[in-house]
């Protein structure tokens, strides 16, 4: 593999031992707190959670096999890219919640169906930050036999190693780093508008979006990113993508920067010049207040132009051959 560097796509900047985003960034709003924040989340509707199973489709990962570029959601931000026998796995979670402790933060009923026992071989694990919502070091565990290489952020080498990862699977990159696999294959690593830390402390290590070249075909990886000038800088350095996979859900109104409002990705779409919009970072794990399913329908109310994917988790994603549509949360209360 040969690493490059793309000189449109600016590197990344470290101030006082930490990193920082293209644009001035707080946390949370000038009047926000973790006392209201506390307040808001006790006192969360029911529908903050579906009240019956997340339905979710079988699909045989060992033994599928595509042509042109597919994609298979796990629930939240967890997805297998798949195109003629190369798998990429995005920031998988099997573990079944997303914190440090197991009794917080649980998966919805139904929505960890795919684990370690279903993925196929991996030949690339590509990490986007080290939240716990993203970096399950359990699922990392127990898929290593299973995967070839890791291709992870700045900084982010630590919790792989912490992992048990062989440090020679491991390459960090930064923004603006090009690696070309093979003449069909490459990834270059872009700026979000976000942060990384899974203690106290915060920005010790890089957080990224990712454009994977794949056989003729541009999918632009969101990872977790408020909206920001980054988007339209990538739209310019790579013209156009036929698939983007962008987060929608956790938002909140204290913290406006860090997440993007589900308007937003109409937004984050026209500075990419996307074709269609895989919505994800839902459907899995409670980590704010609004509805559970609030975000999707806010996009399509506003995306009614767009060709935007709603697959059930498990359900394939083809490119130019399949663009699963249905609106399957409504069967659920």
């Amino acid at each position: 593999m040969k690493i490059s560097i793309n000189s449109k796509i600016p590197s990344s900047t470290i101030e006082n031992g930490v990193y920082q985003n293209l644009e001035k960034t707080p946390m949370m709003t000038d009047d926000a707190s973790y006392v209201k924040i506390f307040r808001k989340q006790f006192k969360a509707p029911k529908s903050v959670s579906p009240q019956d199973k997340i339905p979710s489709v079988t699909t045989d990962l060992k033994n599928f096999y595509s042509e042109k570029p597919a994609v298979i959601w796990f629930g939240h931000s967890s997805y297998l890219i798949h195109c003629r026998g190369i798998n990429i796995l995005v920031d998988p979670v099997f573990c079944g919640y997303a914190s440090p402790f197991p009794f917080m933060m649980k998966a919805f009923e139904g929505a960890n169906t795919y684990g370690v026992e279903e993925m196929p071989t991996i030949d690339f694990h590509l990490q986007t930050h080290n939240h716990y919502d993203h970096l399950d070091q359990k699922s990392i565990k127990a898929l290593r036999s299973k995967t070839n290489q890791y291709l992870v952020p700045k900084g982010v080498k630590k919790d792989m190693l912490n992992a048990k990862i062989a440090e020679e699977k491991i390459t960090e990159l930064d923004w603006g780093s090009h690696l070309e696999i093979s003449e069909e294959i490459k990834i270059t690593a872009t700026p979000a508008r976000h942060f990384s830390g899974r203690g106290l402390k915060r920005n010790t290590s890089l957080w990224s979006s990712y454009i994977l070249e794949i056989f003729g075909y541009k999918i632009f990886i969101g990872g977790d990113s408020g909206y920001g000038k980054h988007f339209k800088e990538i739209g310019n350095a790579f013209e156009k993508f036929d698939l983007a996979i962008l987060e929608c859900g956790q938002y909140g109104e204290y913290w406006p920067l860090i997440h993007t409002q589900p308007e937003e990705i109409i937004e984050v779409a026209n500075d990419l010049n996307a074709e269609v919009i895989l919505p994800v970072h839902w459907a899995k794990f409670k980590l704010a207040y609004h509805p559970w399913q609030e975000p999707i329908e806010r996009l399509l109310k506003v995306g009614i132009n767009k060709k935007i994917a709603t697959p059930q988790i498990g359900e394939p994603l083809i490119l130019e051959e399949k663009l699963p549509q249905t609106q399957w949360w409504k069967d659920i209360s």
